[in-house]
């Protein structure tokens, strides 16, 4: 049994799995974070809405799970997520693994375009700190999620975050910069 969150401007009890957009890192599914920090501070304000963080507890025993590292079958993978393109992962329950850190760059639309090859990209993507993602893609792994509750964020915590995503970004910048110099320029 695992602790999960999951950050949107609703409570979510009974979370849908086709809900969720298909050019998203790992498909289509039910987005989830092992990590209560990084799920409040991944949604972002909305002019009248709230920021729930939803928690659940996943039961993973029963469940075909696929885990990804940064390496080039990953990259793949979201690649071709990235491009709508049919996933072939279709045996698996659960996908877990990094979120590819290219939010500030468009790294997989830079390498569409030509400029960058496939080995560039993912030492870009791999730029920046590793934050875990984990999907629900099938019924059945939706069926072993276990609502907990959910929290409204305060004005503070939401503007704590506003700092620390700065940070995180200025901090990503520096380094992306720097492996964009010593491996592509």
């Amino acid at each position: 049994m695992i602790r999960v969150f999951h950050a949107g401007y609703d409570e979510i009890k009974s979370p849908d799995i086709h809900r969720g957009r298909v050019n998203a890192d790992f498909g289509q599914g039910f987005y989830l974070s092992d990590n209560y920090d990084f799920a409040s501070r991944w949604v972002r304000e909305k002019s009248s809405f709230d920021i729930i963080i939803n928690s659940y507890e996943l039961d993973e025993s029963t469940l075909n799970i696929k885990y990804f590292e940064r390496d080039s079958d990953w990259f793949k993978y979201i690649f071709s997520n990235r491009r709508s393109m049919q996933d072939e992962l279709l045996e698996y329950d659960v996908i877990i693994g990094p979120i590819a850190n290219d939010t500030i760059f468009n790294t997989l639309g830079i390498m569409t375009s030509g400029f960058l090859s496939d080995d560039e990209a993912v030492k870009l993507l791999c730029v920046g700190p590793v934050y875990k993602q984990i999907v629900l893609k099938t019924q059945k792994a939706a069926d072993n999620l276990k609502f907990i509750g959910s929290e409204k964020l305060s004005k503070d915590v939401i503007e704590k975050n506003k700092v620390l995503i700065a940070a995180d970004e200025e901090a990503y910048l520096e380094e992306f910069s720097k492996v964009l110099e010593e491996n592509m320029l």
